[in-house]
């Protein structure tokens, strides 16, 4: 039987911060970036820690901006 992985990506230049990602993801895969800002000034999401990733989508379902996608992949 295959295994199935999330695989998550972030918009960062679209990403406004807003930390609901974050909160939604049962794994604890994205964080917000502590110091860096994309070019509107906000600290934007990003997988921190991808191989936790379950492919569940529940980051992309709560992201207001649609900036997140999940894809989910099989080995």
């Amino acid at each position: 039987m295959a295994k199935v992985y999330g695989a998550v990506t972030v918009d960062s230049k679209r990403c406004k911060g807003c930390d609901l990602c974050v909160v939604a993801c049962p794994c604890d895969v994205l964080k917000l970036q502590p110091k860096d800002v994309n070019d509107r000034g906000y600290h934007y999401a990003f997988p921190e820690n991808p191989d936790a990733c379950i492919g569940c989508a529940a980051c992309a379902t709560v992201c207001p901006d649609a900036c997140i996608e999940v894809y989910r992949v099989r080995e």
